[in-house]
């Protein structure tokens, strides 16, 4: 059974897999992230918003270690990550990552594409590569576009490539990171469709995205920040009902028109 399939057995307990506490972070004189304490159970599905500039991204790169945080400690899946290159390395095994940008070679098909993490850091077959490939673009719905190049498909079906991209190294935990937000607008539900299977699935998530219908449908847990702090943290309900910040409530009213 693969990371991907047993997720939601590891949701059944509730444990976390994610734990930031009192994380700082600072580029140069400007203080990014403020004292970030959050906790991520297996299985759950965390949607992070806010305006532009508020930490979001930030804070998802620190979880593997894009960025390093300055003080404090994150904990991801039972190993600290340091500046020890080879806890990064532990923990960005588990970590799977879906920026804005697709981040395809566009010199490799799309089945190469896929291939090319499990062969070099999962040292695995070509043939069992070849294989796990088609069944991810299988699971993201497009296996026809396995011998295409990446400049030959529609941004929608790049960024799903992407996400097979990361689910072939079989993560226990995926990262989003505004996935929707460099795609034209009739694109975007087609990814979003492919987040939503996988949040289904069981799949530990945490995703930085405005689309707010989304995350009604996914979030176990809405996660409000402004200018690097955690502001709200509610369940979806209570978040979009009952917003108790002022920040919170017109940040909605901006994002949701009313």
């Amino acid at each position: 059974m693969t990371h991907v399939d047993d997720a939601a057995a590891a949701a059944d307990t509730g444990e976390p897999i994610i734990e930031l506490d009192g994380v700082c972070k600072w580029f140069g004189e400007f203080q990014a992230l403020k004292d970030i304490n959050l906790t991520v159970k297996a299985g759950e599905k965390l949607v992070v918003c806010g305006p532009s500039g508020s930490g979001k991204s930030t804070m998802i790169r620190c979880i593997n270690h894009l960025e390093s945080h300055q003080q404090g400690k994150i904990v991801v899946d039972g190993t600290e990550l340091t500046d020890d290159a080879r806890n990064i390395q532990t923990v960005r095994q588990e970590v799977g990552m879906v920026f804005q940008q697709f981040n395809l070679f566009p010199h490799l098909t799309v089945i190469e594409n896929l291939m090319l993490g499990p062969l070099r850091a999962r040292k695995i077959s070509k043939s069992e590569a070849r294989e796990r490939a088609e069944f991810y673009l299988e699971r993201v719905h497009i296996p026809e576009q396995a011998d295409k190049y990446p400049g030959q498909l529609s941004g929608g079906q790049q960024q799903r490539v992407a996400i097979a991209r990361s689910l072939c190294m079989e993560p226990r935990i995926m990262l989003f990171d505004e996935p929707t937000s460099a795609l034209d607008p009739e694109m975007i539900s087609e990814v979003l469709d492919v987040m939503t299977e996988l949040a289904q699935s069981g799949m530990t998530m945490i995703c930085v995205t405005h689309e707010m219908g989304f995350a009604r449908r996914v979030a176990d847990t809405m996660v409000f920040m402004d200018y690097g702090e955690i502001v709200e943290k509610a369940d979806p309900e209570t978040f979009f009902g009952n917003p108790r910040s002022d920040r919170c409530q017109q940040f909605l009213q901006q994002i949701l028109g009313h």
